[in-house]
């Protein structure tokens, strides 16, 4: 082969492999654009509009502005929050934005609103500030997340420590105060029986407190609850009331309840049976001697309302919010003298609410005290409800109220106690009243 010849094969054969390689990019090109006309086709949106729409529907906020404090881009999410007002950033986050256009460093800032009325609460926000690109001065965007449940959280646990280290200072400075005296007093045994019996009282409430915000943390914690099982509420209203059978025999207190009911819920029976035992030991524990406590059972369209009622002090309007909080005591003498904790509302609380329940008090002072717990009945039921229709539920149920309920003074699902005279008539009528009836 000539050298011409070879210059003239070898010019081919670049040439063939030119025109190859445009045919090929032509192909990409053409087959890059069948795929993202077919993806339109399919979503019926762009790579532009998604992404438009997914800045749209963050869950956190989203604002670009520029070097004039101009808002180019704001989703709904940083209007919810407050970062932009009438096409105005939030001065905070225009510091920010201005120190990052300044240096080119991403910011983190603290962008807390106030409260925007009277008693409620403002967000607490965290924000990052960062260019929209390193070479580019002209734009940062702002990324705004609410902290608000996290802030909230750790104020609660805060509170939860001091709290708890408040009240166990008492029995623990007490035990401490208690074995200095019985060290002093070693040769005289009436001494040492006195303050040991002191001692072991106080141990006694320290153990329950223990074991009561163990419960609690529990409760309001992440654990998750036993599977539910279905939950015969005459077994639960039974074995409270065996609970605290002695309690209520030492105070003279006659604990009577209606007529077996039959009803079943959905629930872990251990947890149910303690909300119900501590509600008995509250109304116990503030009513005077030998007055009675009753406890009802109805159903009120799909929910199932176990009602324990006292002839107690009652509770003063402005407490009835805070009694379901830890550690709340109305009168702290007399719950200290009974060995109150000051938790056995706030477990009940929390046992409601783990059950998709409700507590509600009714309360008058010199009167006494209800507490309804309000539980989901179980669903076998639903199809047949013997539903009581009467909407006020501090009203009084009508006389085709079975007379067991009637003649244990209880009112209405006892959402409100009858009046003293009245009860103690039918007191005098019953005869079916005991101590403590399982």
């Amino acid at each position: 082969m000539t050298a011409a010849s070879a210059l003239l094969v070898a010019t081919a054969a670049l040439a063939a492999l030119a025109v190859g390689a445009a045919l090929g990019a032509w192909y990409s090109r053409r087959s890059s654009s069948h795929r993202k006309a077919s993806d339109v086709a399919q979503t019926g949106l762009t790579v532009s509009q998604m992404l438009e729409r997914i800045v749209a529907i963050s869950p956190t906020g989203v604002v670009v502005v520029d070097k004039h404090q101009d808002v180019v881009l704001v989703n709904a999410r940083a209007r919810e929050l407050g970062l932009v007002r009438d096409r105005q950033l939030d001065e905070q986050a225009w510091n920010a934005a201005q120190r990052t256009l300044a240096t080119g460093e991403a910011v983190e800032v603290d962008l807390t609103t106030k409260p925007r009325a009277p008693g409620r609460a403002g967000f607490s926000l965290r924000g990052h500030v960062r260019r929209l690109s390193d070479a580019d001065t002209r734009w940062v965007v702002i990324y705004v997340d609410d902290d608000s449940e996290h802030v909230r959280m750790e104020a609660t646990r805060r509170d939860f420590v001091a709290n708890v280290s408040h009240e166990l200072k008492t029995p623990v400075g007490a035990m401490g105060v208690l074995a200095e005296a019985l060290l002093s007093s070693s040769d005289d045994p009436e001494t040492v029986r006195h303050f040991g019996e002191q001692v072991l009282a106080e141990s006694h409430r320290l153990g329950n407190m223990v074991t009561e915000l163990i419960a609690l943390s529990r409760l309001q914690g992440a654990e998750k609850l036993p599977d539910l099982e279905v939950v015969d509420v005459d077994f639960v209203v039974s074995e409270a009331l065996s609970r605290s059978k002695v309690v209520a025999e030492n105070a003279d207190i006659a604990v009577t309840t209606d007529a077996p009911s039959g009803f079943e819920v959905r629930g872990d029976p251990t947890l149910l049976i303690t909300a119900i035992s501590n509600l008995v030991a509250n109304a116990i524990a503030y009513s005077p001697q030998g007055s009675p406590v009753s406890i009802s059972r109805r159903r009120r369209g799909d929910k199932i309302e176990i009602a324990v009622t006292d002839r107690g002090i009652g509770i003063a309007k402005e407490h009835q919010e805070r009694v379901f909080e830890r550690f709340f005591r109305v009168d702290k003498a007399r719950s200290r003298d009974t060995g109150g904790t000051g938790l056995g509302l706030a477990i009940v609380k929390h046992v409601a609410a783990n059950h998709n329940g409700a507590i509600k008090l009714w309360s008058q002072p010199g009167t006494g005290s209800t507490f309804t717990l309000s539980l989901p009945v179980y669903e076998d039921d639903v199809d047949d409800p013997e539903t009581d229709t009467q909407s006020d539920e501090t009203a009084p149920r009508k006389d085709a109220t079975n007379h067991t309920q009637r003649s244990n003074g209880l009112a209405a699902g006892g959402s409100s106690p009858v009046p003293p005279s009245r009860l103690r008539e039918e007191h005098k009528a019953t005869t079916r009243e005991e101590h403590v009836r399982r």
